[in-house]
């Protein structure tokens, strides 16, 4: 789907009626943020003058604008059409709900949105482009080429006017009028990409040009060399000129930029077939199927290799499977024929008498109806939930070379951070530290009653916070610190009356080393000597869950211990039913043992006593797209994001394409 052309003014803040001081500086400092495309940190300023002013529709307008270009389209309709409900004239407003909504897929209230923006600003070329644009989609072909008429009077000069009109008529069949406006538009810009690629198409497909059709591919890919559909394209092209070799290459390269490009894998495992490199077919093909388990032309080809190999009962496999979700396909009861009638089993005729009386009587009809049915939806809403669940789990799988742990650092939340590719994962718990690694995001620590309590006494050595990113410290100082705190505390309990407190806090010391099982004992010694300590419970629970299998007593069987440290989080609980951070932990514990009903209840109390937890709403999202509810889990990935977690935008994109 385009992204299309959006122009913001900034300059709307002047209709901000003048209020209190404090609040017009937020969000001018969130204008400025903004502005250096700190996306993500903006939209916490913009947080703080909504909760200040929630009356005021430019904050939320601001907030559209950020999340627009965090690729958060759901998001940004819904604070545009706060920003609208606060002031309808607001035009800049009915420009951005109108990107997010094309963006969508809703085309015709995105062209309404423009008309609106349009009263007042009937000459910008944004708001043009894109109606012309949402026309065409919709298939208003003389309203659209009246729309582009309009815009290119006005703007004569912009070259993505021409190639608007170059899509629409191609759409109404009229390649010579198409091909003047990308001449047109590269004699303006011979740079622009999209008109390279349009060209292209037409050389191939229109006028079999393979020759103008690989000069235009090879412009466009030294130009944006990145893009993995490019390659999956020139592979085509390099395969109709015959060179097998280097339409495998690109094809390798558009898999490395893109490992759930289903067209790539499924295009590769045809040339390899044709190559007879049949394993290699066949792997890709699985691939595809992993990522749609009803790919009809996976698994029909994937049969054929296998009949191809003699390998009788997979490819029957395949086409059982086949004929079940698909019963209308004459080709594979054919298939189904020719690989029994090959083994010689007694049961194939009824195949063939099948095949050929489909064939006779639904055989157009049926594979137009398998090519809707399993090509790729441009809309990620027509997916079902088994389909959401299988790409999520892939997503799961992919390789990827970010530290998790990056994403958090100062410098990797500024701009489109949903072009980053980060590792797939729950949040972590919380957990009591003597450190934290605060951002701008995050420059507190996280509360605790209990343990503010714990500081306000002065009963450890060192100030107690709360955070699920402790730092990851190779400092020989601090473990020097620790391991000295650790004998101080076994002198004292050798010479005095021992307290819970004592070895609360000596587990605290053990926790900063990663020493679990000494940890877990002392927590245990406290929790016998004082039955309703709180957070020994919570941390024992997370030292218990932190133990590496290794490390477990011998003979445990696996997820015991999980199972223990969700004893633990449900004491805490029981103990301090407002520890939104109990719930919190309970959560992940659960999705860890693929509990998923049980965590999303659990994520769900956190949230209601917690209602700003961005963690929680983001691994309740992660869990939701785990299962394959693809709505509520993108809903809660959007409020994630807004509450400045920022790994939310990552996952929003690469679930919304």
């Amino acid at each position: 789907m385009y992204r299309f052309l959006l122009v913001l003014i900034f300059g709307a803040a002047a209709c901000l009626a003048k209020g209190q001081v404090n609040v017009d500086q937020v969000i001018r400092i969130g204008q400025n943020t903004m502005w250096l495309e700190d996306y993500v940190l903006s939209i916490q300023y913009f947080n703080q003058a909504i909760a200040a002013k929630p009356y005021l529709a430019q904050p939320y307008f601001l907030r559209a604008v950020a999340k627009l270009n965090l690729d958060d389209l759901r998001g940004a309709e819904a604070d545009a059409t706060k920003a609208l409900d606060r002031n309808p004239y607001l035009t800049d407003a009915w420009e951005v709900r109108g990107v997010a909504r094309q963006n969508l897929g809703l085309n015709a209230e995105a062209v309404a949105d423009y008309d609106h923006a349009l009263e007042n600003n009937p000459y910008s070329r944004a708001l043009l482009y894109n109606k012309a644009m949402a026309q065409t989609e919709l298939k208003e072909y003389q309203a659209a080429d009246s729309t582009f008429g309009r815009l290119l009077r006005y703007h004569p000069n912009f070259e993505g006017g021409y190639i608007g009109r170059a899509r629409l008529s191609l759409a109404a069949t009229d390649t010579a009028a198409a091909l003047k406006d990308l001449a047109r538009a590269l004699e303006l810009n011979p740079q622009n990409v999209n008109a390279r690629l349009i060209r292209a198409d037409i050389a191939l497909n229109s006028t079999k040009d393979y020759q103008a059709a690989l000069a235009d591919m090879d412009q466009a890919i030294r130009l944006q060399p990145n893009e993995a559909g490019f390659y999956v394209n020139r592979a085509y092209v390099r395969y109709r000129l015959d060179d097998y070799r280097g339409a495998m290459d690109d094809f390798d390269r558009a898999i490395d930029l893109d490992p759930l490009n289903r067209a790539a894998l499924f295009n590769r495992s045809m040339l390899c077939a044709e190559v007879r490199d049949f394993n290699r077919a066949i792997d890709d093909l699985s691939r595809v199927l992993d990522l749609d388990n009803d790919d009809y032309r996976a698994l029909y080809n994937r049969a054929l290799i296998y009949r191809e190999l003699g390998d009788t009962r997979n490819a029957l496999a395949d086409l059982d499977r086949l004929i079940s979700r698909f019963p209308d396909f004459a080709a594979a009861y054919f298939l189904r024929y020719d690989v029994k009638r090959s083994a010689g089993m007694r049961n194939a005729q009824p195949d063939f008498d099948k095949s050929v009386a489909l064939a006779k009587t639904r055989l157009h009809m049926s594979q137009d109806k398998f090519v809707e049915a399993t090509e790729r939806s441009d809309d990620p809403g027509s997916e079902t939930q088994e389909q959401v669940e299988a790409r999520f789990k892939q997503l799961l799988t992919v390789s990827d070379n970010a530290r998790p742990e990056e994403i958090y650092d100062n410098k990797n939340i500024k701009g489109r951070v949903q072009d980053r590719n980060i590792n797939i994962e729950l949040e972590p718990m919380f957990t009591v530290s003597y450190y934290t690694a605060p951002t701008e995001l995050r420059p507190g620590s996280e509360y605790i009653k209990e343990v503010a309590d714990l500081n306000d006494l002065r009963a450890l050595r060192f100030q107690a916070q709360v955070t699920n990113r402790p730092p990851s410290s190779t400092d020989s100082d601090i473990f020097d610190i620790h391991y000295g705190s650790i004998s101080d505390y076994t002198a004292w309990l050798a010479t005095h009356t021992p307290r819970a407190i004592d070895y609360f806090g000596r587990a605290m010391d053990y926790f900063t080393l990663r020493d679990y099982e000494h940890a877990i004992a002392d927590l245990s010694r406290a929790i016998e000597m004082t039955p309703d300590f709180t957070l020994a419970y919570l941390m024992r629970g997370i030292a218990r869950f932190s133990l590496p299998p290794s490390d477990s007593p011998a003979g445990t069987p696996a997820g015991l211990g999980v199972r223990a440290a969700i004893d633990d989080f449900d004491s805490a609980i029981a103990l301090s039913p407002q520890m939104a951070v109990a719930y919190y932990n309970k959560g992940v514990a659960l999705a860890s043992l693929a509990d998923y009903s049980a965590a999303i209840d659990a994520f769900d109390r956190a949230i209601a006593l917690k209602p700003d937890m961005g963690e929680a709403y983001y691994n309740r999202g992660w869990v939701e797209l785990r299962i394959g509810r693809r709505s509520e889990g993108l809903a809660d990935l959007s409020k994630a994001g807004e509450l400045g977690v920022v790994a939310s935008y990552n996952l929003l994109k690469r679930m919304s394409r």
